[in-house]
């Protein structure tokens, strides 16, 4: 297989997918157009609960939900183990991938499912350290000065975002697609285990970072890797845990005790890291 036939394939496994792609995206849009202000609500009537709330809404594929979850937290409106458990149940763009490259719905249900449930733990583990922790009341930020910083185009109707959305994930599955055809065809699966992906831990570290970039390609690029393949599910889950998407980005912004939020950072990615090689251990 030549250049020219890994880029047709390539172009022809994306194409195929982009309907089911929008249509996806779309319903997200529509369930967070529908939720969003409920949502925050909730969150801020959860108490003691909000581990168990903020883990089960996070799982819901709602794009700001983590930004939110961030200013929220900044406000000293939520706890720390709440932002976490939202971060660890992100779906962020692995479950329009999933659905679109029609993986079984008992696999996707099972990833959700270990999502909501670790986060529910860590953030409980969590909150229960954090128990002598001071939560000082400050001034709310709105939320919609983020998004509007970051492009997302909320609250300007379901279509737009969803076609915004759709064209930015087709571009990274489409230049994804192309690179790991490149590896796979002339170099090898090995090749990317060789790498410290198939180790059960140094994979799992590995996708942990990969996981804090705050960009949708590192959740591609991990879900990719795991339809491909090329690393095991606790070391996918590791990576999905650890990203939160854009929710790291505003949290760094809005929370005054800049080392505070590399500390929540840090956690995350512990917690993250440790429940992936967990995973590796158990199911493999």
């Amino acid at each position: 297989m030549d250049i020219k036939e890994i880029l047709i394939d390539a172009t022809i496994d994306n194409v195929k997918i982009l309907p089911f792609l929008f249509l996806t995206f779309l319903l997200m849009e529509y369930i967070e157009d529908k939720m969003q202000n409920k949502t925050r609500q909730k969150l801020k009537d959860a108490g003691r609960l909000g581990p168990v709330f903020g883990s089960l809404v996070g799982v819901i594929p709602q794009c700001g939900i983590s930004a939110a979850a961030s200013n929220l937290y900044a406000g000293r409106v939520i706890t720390m183990g709440t932002l976490i458990a939202i971060f660890l149940s992100t779906s962020d763009e692995m479950l329009p991938i999933m659905i679109s490259e029609a993986v079984s719905p008992k696999i996707i249900g099972g990833i959700l499912l270990t999502k909501v449930i670790y986060g529910i733990i860590a953030g409980l583990v969590i909150d229960l350290i954090m128990t002598k922790l001071l939560k000082v009341e400050e001034k709310e930020i709105d939320i919609h000065h983020f998004c509007e910083h970051e492009h997302c185009e909320c609250g300007k109707g379901i279509v737009a975002p969803a076609i915004k959305h759709t064209v930015k994930i087709f571009a990274f599955l489409y230049i994804i697609s192309i690179v790991l055809g490149v590896i796979i065809e002339y170099v090898g699966l090995e090749s990317i285990t060789d790498l410290g992906f198939g180790n059960f831990i140094i994979g799992v570290l590995i996708c942990g970072l990969i996981g804090l970039i705050p960009n949708c390609a590192s959740s591609v690029l991990i879900t990719k890797l795991y339809l491909e393949q090329a690393i095991s599910f606790g070391t996918m889950m590791g990576g999905l845990f650890v990203g939160a998407g854009v929710g790291i980005l505003v949290l760094c912004r809005v929370n005054s005790n800049k080392k505070e939020a590399a500390s929540i950072i840090g956690i995350l990615y512990i917690t993250g890291v440790i429940g992936g090689i967990l995973l590796n251990i158990l199911v493999g």
